[in-house]
């Protein structure tokens, strides 16, 4: 493998610029600021300015979102383990897999390598969307694995309107790919990229409905993802003590991944 140093050079500058806008809008920690200089530097650096591009496209619409009628998801927000500033094990949990990807697409070339980087970038895209937006859904959510109303923010909830948007936040991701690489195929990385991030968003709903550590929030009286509050340690609920929300979106990212690989061979 050689290593292109001008490029890397070229994506540290550009993912700096990034990172300094975003902690001065608040999206970022400080933390989350070295863990995004690393992730941006490594993805474009060694993925080339496309996968950059892809990755500038999840940072930019999910952080946005984030910030949408906060004040109307604001009760939602106090289930869920983080908050829309990102620190580093967030951007770990979101971008660290793409950038490990495109640092693996440089030591042994091969096009699945940019299937599989879609498919996470298109998870990461869905679920954020599915969070920020279906949880101003005028209906309850249902838990993914019986039905039963449940309030919202609650892990495994899914709606119609999260489901639809993360349906669309994937399909983003598909069809900036597929314009940038030009315009054979792009309806194909299009719907790869909508059904990945699909897949991988209901594999995190999955996933928090059944094996992801949920707490019992005593004084208000209802679940929760945070450990702490209060100044003290939350009571366990369900789940496997190592499986928090940032496991769980790594794990529901690869496999959306896996989802756009396998259309990827079965189109070509």
């Amino acid at each position: 493998m050689q290593i292109a140093v001008d490029q890397i050079a070229i994506a540290f500058v550009v993912s700096l610029v990034i990172v300094m806008l975003a902690l001065w809008r608040g999206w970022l920690s400080s933390s989350g600021a070295v863990g995004a200089l690393l992730v941006g530097t490594l993805t474009m650096g060694f993925g080339g300015w496309v996968w950059g591009i892809l990755l500038g496209v999840f940072f930019i619409s999910s952080s946005a979102l984030s910030h949408f009628r906060e004040e109307q998801k604001r009760q939602a927000a106090e289930k869920f383990e983080k908050g829309s500033r990102r620190d580093i094990m967030q951007v770990f949990a979101n971008g660290g897999l793409g950038s490990i990807i495109a640092v693996f697409s440089a030591v042994w070339p091969s096009p699945i390598w940019f299937w599989l980087f879609i498919g996470v970038m298109a998870t990461v895209n869905a679920d954020t969307w599915a969070t920020e937006l279906g949880t101003l859904s005028r209906k309850p959510p249902r838990l993914i694995t019986s039905g039963r109303i449940v309030d919202v923010g609650t892990s495994g909830g899914i709606s119609l309107l999260g489901t639809a948007v993360s349906f669309a936040g994937g399909a983003l991701i598909g069809l900036v790919a597929g314009v940038l690489t030009g315009p054979d195929g792009w309806w194909f990385l299009f719907m790869a990229g909508g059904l990945g991030g699909l897949a991988g968003s209901l594999c995190d709903s999955l996933l928090g409905a059944t094996v992801q550590r949920i707490y019992w929030d005593d004084v208000k009286q209802k679940e929760t993802e945070k450990q702490h509050k209060y100044g003290r340690v939350m009571a366990p609920l369900r789940g496997w003590g190592w499986m928090n929300n940032d496991v769980v979106n790594l794990l529901s990212s690869f496999f959306g991944g896996l989802v756009v690989v396998v259309l990827g061979l079965w189109f070509s």
